[in-house]
């Protein structure tokens, strides 16, 4: 990007300091001073204290001096690439470009190449991260202003990740700072410095060492020993005592991993190599090929991460197998490029899946060569994990959504387990997927790519299709000794023996099947809804229960409780039916509480387990229990389950979406991958009567379900056969920039229509939380007019190809920078390939 004029020269210097707080008035009383009319010592009228003889004189008290601060920048220039390019942390738009700043003599050391640095804008004080140092500046010298201070001298930007944060901006449409924003950890200045006072230490003792003076450094110095006063250096004294980012719980793993109490001789000799693996092949290089010879290319796959080659793969992965699952062959592929001296990086959708990876990887490879990013870990443990990673101390790196930015040295290896998960989806600005971010990354690094999941994904398979990823399946021999028995409660045997196992919710085969199976183990029962009742409607005219304040859809949390508003929370003491005036409701449908208490009932020996909402269960035994779980949720049994009840399938697959059988195809094989291989007596019954989607999980084909449903979409014109966009706004928005907007004439534009305002539709509200102030944005105030405007949001849909893809994306950002810095209108919220929106 080309370097643009840094803001104006303030008029006046900084204001200085306010005096430090916790000084008494001078005419506040001495605490535990007597009274002055019960003291025994007469007082002194002239006010002067009173001193006892044969003391020495108390020297008075000294003023302080007072010298004037020197003006901002006049250390002079940097002796080498005095000139350093900001991108600066402003989420606007028209600000998504680098700014040149001067780095001074004294900052010269600090204001490294991806270190974080607090300039002035335009009068205001901005926080950034330099991009690059240069030498020269089409910046005139009165007008390039100097860097204020150095926030972390630490590269946390590192230039391979601001590539693919540039990348990621220009597929999404949106900015830099935005994908930064969930690439790097939020810093704590405490863990700074524990970070950079070795790295202060080592320059000093490599000085001295270097230099003809016969003195030796001090020796055993290793990393987070140096105190944080003069050891520390001017490194530790440019951060700050405060925490920038979310507040947040701080546990006690890892605490004592940094805490500067010990290291080993290796750390000391080189506090920034990565340790050697300890429980990985002693042969460098050498494949761990645990699981992957069940199938056909797996053996191959992980010896091209060996030798360092960009392999890609997509990998169907066995059910109910003894010796792996899919923790185990992820896991294998990671230790493969541990082995061969590089990195890698594993990307999971939830907590409890990445508890099976970590626990898995840390088997193979030791706990202390992996880094765990996870937000609900606390800010702490995740910046000090992330420092880890920068500074090559660490080389595996496993965690949620954000891992995937993971700066992980010499990577050569990015996985992804269940790309179709729904968590994947970012939900803040620009609102994109994992699977993109890690499909970048290793198309700009040129490294191998995994893709795993018991369910195939049309956006996977459309990867194989072209030719960038190979299929990586079993042989169907295993697969079919180690899937489970599949009951469909639609077929025609089951039809005629029961005919009204269609109209039942759990038919009288899956009530069979159950009480079988509670005598060899647990049993899996999936339902679509969490909580007792989550759809109401008039018991007489069967019309749904709306809240008469907000005409939210009502529900019930237990079987005595008062019917409440889902959208405004209020409750219905007074409901009365808008059709027919009558007062009492039905169950409409019926989530997990209740379906634990109605299996409660018909089971009353066994214990019902539940495992949704808020009370997600990671594992359970091998005793008998009924299992209530929504999809997602399932906790994993040890030994597998008996077996397991898949309900409300004909709810899930008539939902609008166009994803709707996709997803529920998905949960069903993740679901039945919990099971028992048939041979061991593992059943699972299906209540849906979907022919296409049944078929497939009895025929356990996930590939030929992606691939049918790949082919229709390139008939329509849908994705992922064809790349979309959402532009959400008030409607004279909307249209001003379509018209506004330079499109190729393939595009198809569909819209503006109104969009329904529905609670939780993340596409309706431009951001997740309030952003940090901008120039244009005050703190906490929203960056959209859509919530005060008094007209409804309306949304249009483009659907380009692949091939003008980066045509309109670019349109799209020009026409945002250009709306932004104009103000012409409302602000357009823009999303890219919109998978959970049509």
């Amino acid at each position: 990007m080309s370097p643009g004029p840094a803001g104006r020269e303030p008029a006046t210097p900084e204001s200085p300091r306010p005096d430090s707080a916790g000084t008494a008035p001078p005419d506040s009383a001495t605490a535990g001073s007597a009274p002055a009319d019960q003291g025994t010592v007469p007082s002194d009228a002239s006010g002067e204290q009173l001193a006892l003889a044969g003391l020495p004189e108390a020297a008075p008290p000294s003023q302080p001096r007072s010298s004037p601060r020197k003006p901002l920048g006049s250390e002079g220039r940097a002796a080498h690439d005095p000139v350093a390019k900001v991108l600066l942390e402003a989420y606007v738009p028209h600000l998504d470009r680098v700014f040149d700043y001067r780095v001074t003599a004294a900052l010269d050391e600090q204001a490294v190449v991806g270190s974080k640095v607090s300039v002035v804008f335009a009068g205001r004080k901005m926080s950034g991260w330099v991009v690059d140092r240069v030498a020269h500046t089409d910046v005139t010298e009165d007008r390039l202003l100097p860097i204020r201070r150095v926030l972390t001298p630490l590269p946390v930007a590192r230039p391979e990740i601001v590539e693919l944060a540039q990348a990621v901006a220009e597929r999404c449409a949106g900015t830099v700072a935005d994908v930064l924003r969930v690439a790097i950890a939020p810093r704590v200045a405490r863990v700074d410095k524990e970070f950079a006072a070795p790295e202060a230490a080592e320059t000093c003792e490599t000085d001295v060492a270097d230099s003809d003076d016969d003195a030796a450094a001090p020796a055993g110095v290793s990393a987070g020993s140096a105190s944080d006063g003069a050891a520390s250096g001017h490194l530790a004294r440019a951060t700050d005592s405060t925490t920038e980012g979310p507040p947040g719980r701080e546990p006690s793993r890892d605490e004592a991993a940094l805490d500067g109490t010990a290291a080993d001789d290796a750390t000391e000799a080189n506090p920034t190599a990565a340790p050697a693996p300890e429980n990985a092949s002693s042969t460098p290089g050498e494949p761990v090929t645990t699981g992957w010879q069940h199938y056909a290319g797996g053996p191959e796959f992980v010896g091209s991460v060996a030798r360092g080659e960009p392999a890609r793969a997509v990998v169907e992965v066995l059910p109910s197998a003894e010796d792996h699952d899919w923790a185990v062959l992820t896991a294998s592929a990671m230790a493969t490029a541990y082995a061969a001296g590089r990195g890698a990086v594993g990307v999971v959708a939830d907590h409890k899946a990445l508890e099976r990876l970590e626990r898995a990887l840390c088997e193979l490879v030791g706990e202390d060569a992996v880094v765990r990013l996870h937000a609900d870990d606390g800010p702490t443990p995740r910046y000090r994990g992330f420092l880890e990673l920068a500074l090559g101390r660490k080389r595996l790196a496993v965690g949620t959504r954000s891992a995937a930015y993971a700066p992980v040295q010499d990577l050569a290896l990015v996985c992804c387990h269940d790309d179709g998960d729904v968590n994947f989806v970012e939900q803040r600005a620009p609102y994109q997927h994992t699977r993109d971010v890690l499909l970048l990354r290793a198309q700009l690094q040129g490294v191998a790519a995994l893709f795993t999941g018991y369910a195939v994904t049309p956006e996977a398979l459309r990867l194989v299709a072209t030719g960038w990823a190979a299929r990586v399946a079993p042989d169907r021999a295993d697969l079919r000794r180690l899937s489970p028995r599949i009951e469909a409660t639609s077929d025609s045997y089951n039809t005629a023996r029961d005919p009204l196992a269609a109209r039942a919710r759990l038919p009288h085969e899956a009530f069979r099947v159950a009480r079988e199976a509670l005598k060899s183990g647990p049993v899996l029962v999936q339902v679509a809804r969490k909580g007792y009742a989550p759809v109401l409607a008039c018991q007489r005219c069967r019309t749904p229960a709306r809240c008469q304040a907000c005409d939210g859809p009502l529900a019930l949390s237990s079987a005595h409780a008062v019917p409440v508003c889902t959208w405004c929370g209020r409750h219905a003491h007074d409901w009365r039916c808008v059709e027919c005036g009558f007062t009492r409701v039905r169950l409409s449908s019926v989530g997990a509480s209740r379906t634990a208490e109605e299996l409660g009932r018909s089971f009353p020996q066994v214990p019902v387990i539940s495992s949704s909402d808020r009370t997600v269960r990671a594992t359970v035994g091998t005793e008998p229990a009924l299992v209530v779980s929504t999809p997602g949720a399932e906790p994993v049994a040890s030994g597998g389950y008996a077996a397991a009840l898949l309900l409300d399938g004909n709810q899930m697959l008539a939902r609008p979406w166009l994803r709707a059988e996709e997803q529920t195809l998905r949960r069903w094989f993740n679901a039945a991958a919990l099971v028992r291989a048939g041979a061991h007596g593992g059943t699972v019954v299906v209540t849906a009567d979907q022919d296409r989607a049944v078929g497939a999980l009895v025929r356990w084909d996930p590939a030929g379900h992606a691939e049918r449903e790949l082919r229709e979409r390139h008939e329509l014109g849908l994705p992922p056969a064809v790349r979309t966009a959402a532009l959400t706004g008030p409607r004279d928005a909307v249209e001003a920039t379509l018209r506004d907007l330079r499109l190729p004439e393939q595009v198809r534009v569909v819209g503006p229509a109104p969009v329904e305002q529905a609670v939780g539709n993340g596409a309706d509200v431009p951001d997740a939380e309030p952003r940090p102030a901008t120039l244009d944005v005050p703190s906490g105030a929203s960056s959209t007019r859509v919530e005060r405007a008094s007209e409804r949001p309306y949304r249009a849909l483009l659907f380009f190809g692949f091939g003008i893809a980066p045509r309109v994306t670019s349109a799209l950002r020009a026409e945002k920078a250009r709306a932004s810095a104009l103000r012409e209108h409302a602000p357009v919220t823009v999303r890219c390939d919109v998978a959970d929106l049509l």
